[in-house]
């Protein structure tokens, strides 16, 4: 009897810890999921729009460049209701660093980019499936059309993302479980909300999971979701404008072979992940530093 009542008392924190640890989950994907679906939602209502209503006006960029900074406001904290601004706040975590962090957290951002893009190559490569079904053509287009396209284009999924993610959702993670596990569950959505635009190829999965790894690991280190920023919008251009239009192109290995190219993305890979994790190293070893 007494022995029965030690392990029932024994068993109750570890109970009441996975049920906690169940509801931050959930809590981390019902804010997640939603932030980053509301600016997605509004670009694409605001496109499709704008290919019926004045389509030789660039208005729809300028309407979402708005619709970004109003709603990075608000979930900032500013706006109703203000009983809750404070915890928006310390959600979004968009906090200034000092410059020796930030500059190292653009260090490992941008060899963390290299890096993944010889990884997507190679995995393109290897399973032959590339290329980003959301790219719009812009063939026939005039550059005042297709300039602001492509540059609100390439804030509205860092802004958003980086909100919902290493923001909002990593947040709540981190209150429940250990920063190593609240990166990975945190990108582990971030993997998840690529698949319905992507496709859920292991391949994209596995890559998208490893992007959301370093900015979360960045906006662990530096307390903040604005030193991953200027990095996220560069990878976006990058694959927009360079990676993602050649992987039509990119022979498969399994029926071709490998190449010199194929080596040498596996080798950017390698030694830019390596370097990757040399400079974040340095960045977490600066976290103490920075004010709570």
């Amino acid at each position: 009897m007494t022995s029965s009542v030690v392990a029932t008392t024994t068993l109750e924190p570890k109970s009441r810890h996975s049920l906690h640890a169940a509801k931050s989950v959930g809590l981390a994907a019902l804010v997640s999921f939603p932030i980053a679906a509301v600016a997605s939602i509004t670009w694409l209502v605001l496109i499709l729009a704008s290919s019926r209503l004045l389509p030789s006006i660039p208005w729809a960029p300028v309407a979402m460049g708005f619709f970004l900074v109003l709603y990075w406001w608000y979930l900032r904290g500013g706006g109703w209701p203000a009983r809750t601004a404070a915890e928006r706040s310390r959600l979004l975590r968009a906090r200034m660093v000092p410059a020796r962090v930030f500059t190292w957290a653009l260090l490992a951002g941008g060899l963390g980019l290299v890096s993944l893009a010889g990884i997507w190559v190679v995995l393109v490569r290897v399973t032959g499936v590339g290329g980003n079904p959301t790219s719009a053509p812009f063939d026939g287009y005039p550059l005042y059309i297709v300039a602001p396209t492509v540059v609100i284009a390439s804030l509205v999924s860092p802004l958003s993302e980086e909100a919902a993610f290493r923001g909002y959702a990593q947040v709540v993670l981190e209150r429940s479980f250990r920063p190593l596990y609240a990166v990975a569950i945190s990108s582990a959505f971030f993997a998840l909300w690529h698949g319905p635009t992507q496709g859920f190829f292991w391949s994209k999965l596995v890559f998208f999971f490893a992007v959301g790894v370093l900015f979360g690991t960045i906006a662990y280190a530096t307390k903040s979701t604005l030193p991953a920023l200027p990095v996220h919008i560069a990878g976006d251009l990058l694959f927009f404008l360079v990676i993602w239009p050649n992987d039509s192109a990119r022979t498969l290995v399994l029926s071709h072979g490998t190449d010199i190219w194929f080596w040498l993305n596996v080798a950017q890979a390698l030694l830019f992940g390596i370097a990757t994790i040399w400079a974040v190293r340095r960045l977490a070893g600066l976290r103490s530093a920075i004010a709570a």
